[in-house]
């Protein structure tokens, strides 16, 4: 097993471990006689199992299972992947052209006239840029 709380850290991970209510979770050496793995964990109680297996080589790995709080959880968002090497780089090239022309003339303060450029660089990749 070689888990459940680590004393064989020492100096200032110990001294940061316990000053903010970290737990060390492995305590048994992980490569010959030196413990390589510090797992710090808090609360304690989110921790469901921790076992050390057989390396590949000369270090052993840990499995740690730990019930994590909606909180610490990110949430996905849907990302939209841009295929650049399909882009109708003519069309970009033209659309931007035409629409910069309007652009450089408007804008009556940086903060307006880089939304303006944003607005422009958005649609057109919006339009020639395949997804």
């Amino acid at each position: 097993m070689g888990c459940g709380k680590g004393e064989r850290i020492s100096g200032d991970c110990k001294q940061f471990s316990s000053v903010n209510g970290y737990t060390q979770v492995v305590s048994v050496p992980t490569r010959r006689d030196p413990l390589l793995d510090i797992y710090l964990l808090t609360p304690e109680s989110s921790l469901i199992s921790c076992n050390i297996l057989p390396g590949i080589s000369d270090h052993n790995g840990v499995l740690l299972e730990v019930e994590w709080d909606e909180i610490c959880r990110e949430p996905k968002v849907e990302r939209i992947v841009l295929v650049y090497h399909k882009t109708d780089v003519l069309g970009l090239q033209v659309c931007l052209q035409e629409k910069f022309n309007l652009w450089a003339g408007n804008g009556s303060y940086v903060e307006e006239i880089l939304e303006s450029h944003k607005d422009i660089i958005f649609e057109s990749i919006k339009r020639y840029v395949h997804q």
